[in-house]
């Protein structure tokens, strides 16, 4: 079974130099630290030994000032964060909005946003073998630490200098290390395109293989920019918005296929007869997309009382973009569903002591 006692302790601080600036702006300073402590005694992180610890921190600054007798107001702030793996981050954000007409009650915005995030414990630490394929995070002594189960093969010759796993003399099983997965492993879909012309006898099938290149995981970024309107015209309350986002390095999860033996690009082509004898692995593996990702969408929202009801409706478009082609094997992870609706009628007080609401 699965077992995770896991934990995580965090602590934050956030101070706002207000009266400091005799109340000229809004300026707050904060940071946060947390530590994580994976412990499933090797039931899904490679914690085998003992916990896994590992830590991440980050401190911002944000501005914001009002003017033109309170109609316009800016926000701008700036975030740094590092995680004990990873780099760290900087991201810029800034936002205006204004408030329209007599009453204020006009309000348009607009911001831009930059930001990021960090790989997942799964993402890093996982080891956990499903059957169909191993899930292994790409921690690189995460990729030392795990360690795959007796894997069968067809064959008890020991295959010289494979740096990836190991075979016990006479048996017809092998071990495999994290790093097969990372560093010696073929796409998905040449391995398929290579079975499909080996199958039709194509003296050529070897030259589809394709080595997986697949890094290890770093952070997600993305840049982020939106326009919205919020305002009462006549009896209807009105909320619109759209926006638009560009990634950078989206993160999900690859199928890679490792042979048992064999060290790919080696003229011996152990790993090509391993791939023709079913002696291989499939690993499903945490990294980054090179592909051109990006989502945009928007949405409406109209509400008005009609007597004793509050009626509303809204709609949510949200629309993922990329191209499949240019990442065959890249599996998003993008569950928003593209279009949402919402319709709500209700009332706080139909009668004494009485209220609804229906969505």
């Amino acid at each position: 079974k699965f077992v995770d006692h896991s934990s995580m302790s965090h602590v934050d601080a956030n101070y706002n130099l207000h009266e400091l600036l005799n109340e000229w702006a809004d300026f707050q300073i904060g940071g946060s630290y947390r530590v994580y402590s994976l412990n499933s005694d090797g039931t899904i992180f490679t914690d085998y030994d003992g916990n896994i610890n590992y830590n991440e921190y980050g401190a911002y600054a944000q501005l914001s000032k009002k003017f033109s007798d309170d109609r316009l107001k800016f926000t701008g702030s700036v975030r740094y964060d590092k995680a004990q793996n990873f780099d760290g981050s900087f991201s810029p954000r800034v936002a205006m909005v204004y408030a329209a007409g007599a009453d204020k009650n006009h309000i348009f915005r607009a911001s831009y946003q930059t930001g990021f995030r960090n790989p997942t414990t799964q993402d890093q630490y996982i080891g956990l073998d499903l059957g169909q394929a191993i899930l292994v995070g790409s921690a690189p002594d995460n990729l030392d630490r795990f360690t795959s189960k007796p894997l069968a093969v067809s064959t008890s010759t020991v295959v010289p200098g494979y740096p990836y796993g190991s075979q016990i003399v006479g048996a017809n099983t092998v071990t495999l290390s994290g790093r097969a997965a990372y560093e010696n492993a073929y796409t998905y879909s040449s391995v398929l395109a290579f079975s499909a012309a080996a199958q039709s006898g194509d003296p050529t099938a070897p030259l589809l293989l394709e080595k997986s290149t697949a890094e290890y995981v770093r952070p997600e970024g993305i840049s982020a920019y939106e326009l919205g309107y919020r305002g009462k015209v006549g009896e209807f309350n009105i909320d619109l918005s759209g926006y638009y986002n560009q990634y950078d390095g989206f993160i999900a999860t690859k199928t890679v296929i490792a042979p048992k033996y064999g060290e790919i690009g080696n003229p011996n082509n152990f790993s090509i007869i391993a791939l023709v004898n079913s002696d291989y692995q499939p690993f499903q593996i945490y990294t980054n997309s090179l592909a051109d990702i990006s989502s945009y969408g928007g949405s409406i929202g109209v509400s008005t009382k009609v007597g004793k009801f509050d009626i509303g409706a809204n709609y949510t478009y949200a629309k993922f973009d990329f191209d499949q082609t240019t990442d065959p094997d890249y599996d998003a992870g993008f569950n928003t569903p593209e279009h949402k609706a919402k319709l709500s009628v209700g009332s706080e007080d139909l009668f004494k002591n009485f209220g609804f609401g229906v969505n």
